[in-house]
């Protein structure tokens, strides 16, 4: 059986804790990988000790608006965030490291990937955010694509 390459083997962990997401609308999940090692994980939902978003938590969630608007009231993290955030809850630092997404980062995100110091994006789906890609470009941020199912061990 062949192996995974290292980007199909972290992007099926990312997979994975896509799983964990209790968004109502869309399962994200997202790791963070240093010098081959993963660092930190996370998914969407509500912050730590709300109600997630199928009892409640997140009334965007639970409504019609169509993707991509009313964000500012939705109360749920992106997995990219949830990452970056437990990283930084634990103490772990993730300058020059890669980020591994089910879905290409939103604007938010990419700015706090920018920020973090994180040097390479992979993702999986995309997320059509203009504003996030030419941010990232100009920010020379490595950005590649393994498509969903490619993943998964081949043999």
């Amino acid at each position: 059986m062949a192996r995974p390459t290292w980007d199909e083997y972290f992007m099926s962990l990312a997979e994975l804790a896509a799983t964990r997401s209790t968004c109502l609308r869309r399962h994200v999940g997202a790791v963070i990988v240093k010098d081959r090692m993963v660092l930190s994980t996370g998914y969407n939902d509500t912050p730590r000790g709300l109600p997630n978003c199928g009892d409640g938590g997140c009334a965007r969630c639970r409504s019609d608006a169509p993707a991509g608007s009313g964000l500012d009231t939705c109360l749920c993290l992106h997995a990219e965030q949830n990452a970056i955030v437990q990283a930084a809850y634990h103490g772990v630092g993730i300058a020059g490291a890669v980020i591994y997404c089910t879905h290409q980062p939103c604007l938010t995100c990419a700015k706090m990937i920018v920020n973090a110091g994180i040097s390479r994006i992979v993702y999986a789906s995309p997320y059509p955010d203009p504003v996030a890609e030419q941010l990232l470009q100009d920010a020379a941020i490595d950005v590649a694509r393994v498509p969903a199912g490619e993943s998964v061990r081949r043999g």
